[in-house]
C-alpha cells in the first residue's frame, strides 16, 4: 500500500509537470486552449472555460500537497485569467470560450461551467486566502441560484444565454441529448457547492446541498442497477441514455464526499449505500486487463469500446472508497489491477501525461493531449485522493 501511495505521489508530480513545461500561453496569457495528440500546440486555439477552471482547482489542490511555489504561481495565473477572460462583468456569468486573445467566443451560460469555476475559485482561496476569489465564487453561487435553479420541480436547468434567457441548445457536447436536466451538470453543482462550503459554511449554501443531494437521490441514481440516469426533461421525465460507467464511479465516491462536508449524517448513510452499490455495478465495465471501457448502450446492447483516461482515474477513487467502507480487498484490487493498465497503455511514456484513450485492439485514441475537455483534473485528483486516503 506504502508502494501504491508512492507512485501515486510520484504520478501527481509528473502530470503537473507536463502541465507547467507545456501549456502555459507566454504570448497570450493564461494557458494554451489546445494541445493535440502529436504534441503540436495551438496557439490560436480558442480557450475553454471548464479547462481554465479545473487547471485553477488541480494547482491549488496540489500547493498543499508538493509545497512547489510554481504550482502556486500557476494557481494564481489561472485565477487572474479566469477573472479577467471568464467573468461576465456585464450579466455576471462566464463565457463557455474565449479566443486565443481573450475575447469572448461562445458566451453562452452553460451551468456545468460555472459550477467548475466556483469549485476551482474555492480550491484556490484556500491556499491564497484571496478575498476577491471567494467574492466571485459567491457571485455565481447567487447567479446559479437565480437563473438555473427551478422552484417547480426542484433540480437545476442546463443553459442560458449570455443575459440569462432561455436557450435552444442545452447540450454540453455533440453527444449528449438535448435536455433541459442532467445528471452530469447536477453531479458538478453539487461538488462545486460542497467545494464552496468548505470555505465559507454559510447555513444557506449547506442547505441548498443538502436539497441538491436529495434531488439526486430522488431522480439521477437507479437503485435496481446502480447505474446512474443521464437526461430528464424539466418535470423529470426520463430520456432512456448510454450506461456511463465512468461517470457511475465517479458519482459513487463524490456524492457521498458532499454529503460528509456537510456533516449530513443521514445523507452520508445514503450516500455510502449507493457507494458500494455503484462501484459493484462498475465491475460490469471492467475488462479482464483491469481497464474501464467507457460507455455501454442497453437499447441496442452494445459496448461503446473505448476506454478513456479519465473514467480510469475515477475509478481509482470509487474502488478505494467502497475498499474504505465495506473492507473487501476486491475493489482495492481493482485499483492495482487498473493501475497497470493505466502504466502499459494511458501514460504518455514519451512526452508525459496521459492520452485520450485506446480502442478495443489498444489502438490509441488521437485526440487531444489538452483542450475543452483534456484537463489535469481527474487524474490529478485521482492521486491526492489516493495519496490521502492510503
Amino acid at each position: 500500500m506504502e508502494g501504491l501511495k508512492k507512485e501515486m505521489h510520484d504520478e501527481l508530480l509528473s502530470i503537473l509537470e507536463y502541465w507547467t513545461v507545456n501549456c502555459v500561453d507566454e504570448a497570450n496569457g493564461g494557458f494554451i486552449g489546445a494541445i493535440d495528440f502529436s504534441e503540436n500546440k495551438d496557439f490560436i486555439a480558442d480557450k475553454g472555460s471548464v479547462l481554465n477552471a479545473r487547471i485553477l482547482w488541480a494547482f491549488s489542490a496540489a500547493y498543499p500537497v508538493t509545497g512547489n511555489e510554481r504550482h502556486l504561481q500557476l494557481a494564481q495565473r489561472a485565477y487572474e485569467y479566469i477573472a479577467a477572460y471568464f467573468f461576465d462583468k456585464e450579466h455576471g456569468g462566464i463565457f463557455w470560450s474565449v479566443d486565443h486573445q481573450g475575447n469572448p467566443k461562445d458566451t453562452k451560460n452553460q451551468v456545468y461551467a460555472l459550477a467548475f469555476v466556483i469549485y476551482g475559485l474555492s480550491e484556490f482561496y484556500a491556499i491564497s486566502r484571496h478575498e476577491e476569489a471567494l467574492a466571485l465564487a459567491k457571485k455565481l453561487y447567487g447567479k446559479i441560484e437565480q437563473y438555473s435553479y427551478d422552484p417547480v420541480n426542484r433540480g437545476y436547468f442546463e443553459a442560458f444565454t449570455r443575459d440569462w434567457q432561455p436557450i435552444d441548445d442545452l447540450r454540453l457536447s455533440d453527444k449528449d441529448a438535448n435536455e433541459k436536466k442532467t445528471m452530469n451538470t447536477h453531479l458538478h453543482i453539487v461538488e462545486g457547492y460542497a467545494n464552496l462550503y468548505k470555505v465559507w459554511q454559510d447555513e444557506g449554501l449547506k442547505d441548498t446541498i443538502a436539497g441538491l443531494l436529495h434531488t439526486i437521490n430522488e431522480h439521477f441514481i437507479d437503485e435496481e442497477s446502480g447505474h446512474l440516469r443521464l437526461f430528464f426533461s424539466e418535470d423529470w421525465v426520463e430520456k432512456q441514455d448510454v450506461i456511463s460507467y465512468g461517470h457511475d464511479i465517479e458519482a459513487a465516491w463524490l456524492l457521498q464526499w458532499c454529503a460528509e462536508v456537510i456533516g449530513d449524517e443521514s445523507l452520508v448513510g445514503i450516500y455510502k449505500k449507493h457507494a458500494v452499490a455503484m462501484a459493484d455495478a462498475t465491475f460490469e465495465g471492467l475488462d479482464a486487463d483491469g481497464g474501464l471501457w467507457y460507455e455501454y448502450e442497453p437499447q441496442e446492447e452494445r459496448l461503446i469500446a473505448e476506454k478513456h483516461w479519465w473514467p480510469q482515474s475515477e475509478l481509482w477513487i470509487g474502488m478505494v472508497n467502497a475498499w474504505q467502507i465495506t473492507g473487501d480487498a476486491k475493489y482495492f484490487d481493482a485499483v492495482q489491477h487498473n493501475w497497470e493498465f493505466v502504466q502499459q497503455y494511458i501514460l504518455d511514456k514519451t512526452n508525459g501525461e496521459w492520452i485520450w484513450g485506446v480502442n478495443a485492439d489498444y489502438s490509441k485514441i488521437e485526440k487531444d493531449k489538452a483542450g475543452f475537455w483534456k484537463c489535469p483534473y481527474h487524474n490529478s485528483r485521482a492521486c491526492l485522493e489516493l495519496m490521502s486516503r492510503l
